[in-house]
């Protein structure tokens, strides 16, 4: 997809009060893809034990059925902008949206485990259009002044949605007595949860009809005349739009689309700021977040926990990462990207050094002692609360800054595919892992946070204050 952020508008004026309105609805009809991003994302946390149960499978091979959504989504991501590109930002989202309504029907009446693992490539594959669509289209319909917050909106809506999709999980869970594998509308618990989601894929859907395309992209393909109507309607009835597309054209011009080939240098391969951002990557998913979003209901059974309130601890988590993330938004330009990442490594080794020792004990009749149980569930909120507060945007927000114009897109590309591939890992890795030695594994996550600090700190950079310009 052509960058947004070289387009060079930033002198443009701020939205009408009268129009920042619809500017909101918008962003936030936008937002709404990022809001199944994460719905999709995490809903999978309340079927895990069900579908192991329903069909007998192990922990490696249950693994890949929850990983395998991570495929989807790598190339959802790396082929959405070509797609945007090509036939428009709201026709992709319409798209997406289609494919979020699809896997949530699929996935809630699989015929057996090999098409339940189809649907949920299929739900990767609309997360990953989900994730670039949404945040490239709301800033290229923002008017600059408010460019960073109506952004933000994005973030806001992912965790939003994971914290709803475990709220529901809960509800559905509490209405089926408890059984995941109780009958509800005729069907089990757990597919009633996975097939919710076609509510908030139509709704999606719908909303995509009631916002314009991107003023950019209109211009690309020569829509002159609607690009003027919907600048006139988004930057507030300004008299010179014909400035503002001759503007938007100019900036297009002088793009330079960056290649993998540009990102070629040094000993390694790649530049070093490339690999910089790649280890960003990489740690914000070695700490193990992902684990809280799709394995803790499963995580506080294996040592104890009520079903019941499993699902209630990972709604709880996921209204942490909420106001972790709100936390973020505040901070991240005030005190800058560094210390903020330093702050979150460091309280993520200790929440999760806390949870190794908790885990480390031996369970009495099925369950972790009392003070045991107590820490474990104290250290998880705690580091999700330092994650989200942290690397869960911190690492983002670089991406998008740290790398010099003339390689930008090419290199952020890289490093969420590096971050999918992270993900990937840990996500089919847990299930053995904790098999094998639950303490253990989170003692692993645990060196990764505390290896974080040294990189930050003598590889990464203070972007806060600088334009992209002096990122070259």
């Amino acid at each position: 997809m052509t960058s947004t952020a070289q387009a060079h508008d930033s002198g443009a004026a701020a939205a009408n009060p009268g129009h920042l309105g619809h500017v909101i609805f918008i962003a936030a009809a936008a937002a709404m893809g990022g809001f199944l991003f994460g719905y999709d994302s995490s809903v999978i946390n309340g079927a895990v034990e069900a579908v192991r149960d329903r069909y007998d499978v192990g922990s490696a091979v249950l693994a890949q059925v929850i990983a395998i959504a991570l495929i989807g989504c790598a190339i959802g991501a790396a082929t959405a902008g070509r797609i945007a590109d090509r036939i428009g930002r709201i026709r992709c989202m319409q798209i997406a949206a289609a494919l979020f309504t699809v896997s949530a029907v699929g996935s809630a009446l699989p015929f057996a485990l090999w098409d339940l693992a189809m649907w949920r490539v299929i739900g990767g594959f609309a997360i990953g259009m989900a994730s670039v669509i949404g945040p490239a289209y709301i800033a290229e319909v923002s008017p600059p002044a408010y460019r960073g917050r109506l952004g933000a909106f994005q973030q806001a809506a992912i965790v939003i949605g994971i914290a709803v999709s475990q709220l529901v999980n809960w509800g559905l869970l509490h209405a089926a007595g408890g059984d995941q594998r109780g009958k509800l509308m005729g069907v089990e618990a757990w597919q009633v949860m996975l097939g919710v989601m076609v509510i908030p894929a139509v709704a999606y859907g719908l909303l995509s009809l009631a916002i314009p395309e991107s003023p950019r992209f209109l211009i690309s393909v020569g829509r002159h005349d609607r690009a003027r109507v919907i600048l006139d309607e988004i930057e507030g009835g300004r008299a010179d739009v014909d400035a503002r597309v001759t503007e938007i054209e100019n900036a297009m011009k002088g793009e330079h689309r960056s290649t993998f080939r540009d990102l070629h240098g040094g000993t390694f391969l790649l530049k070093p700021i490339v690999w910089i951002g790649v280890g960003l990557s990489v740690f914000q998913q070695f700490v193990g977040i992902n684990v809280a979003f799709y394995y803790s209901s499963t995580l506080w059974q294996s040592v104890g926990v009520d079903p019941t309130d499993s699902f209630f601890y990972s709604f709880t988590t996921s209204v942490i990462n909420i106001i972790g993330t709100v936390i973020a938004m505040i901070f991240v330009d005030r005190i800058g990207r560094k210390p903020l990442a330093l702050i979150g490594s460091v309280g993520m080794v200790i929440g999760l050094a806390l949870e190794a020792w908790a885990f480390s004990h031996d369970l009495v009749d099925g369950k972790l002692p009392a003070g045991q149980g107590w820490v474990a569930l104290v250290a998880a909120h705690l580091f999700v609360l330092f994650f989200a507060l942290s690397w869960g945007v911190v690492v983002w927000v670089m991406l998008g800054e740290m790398f010099p114009n003339r390689i930008r897109a090419a290199a952020l590309g890289v490093g969420a595919s590096a971050q999918w591939i992270a993900n990937w890992a840990i996500t089919a890795s847990f299930p053995s892992l904790s098999d094998w030695n639950l303490s253990a594994t989170y003692v692993i996550y645990t060196v990764f946070a505390a290896l974080s600090i040294p990189f930050v700190l003598k590889f990464v950079e203070e972007t806060k204050g600088k334009s992209l310009e002096e990122m070259g």
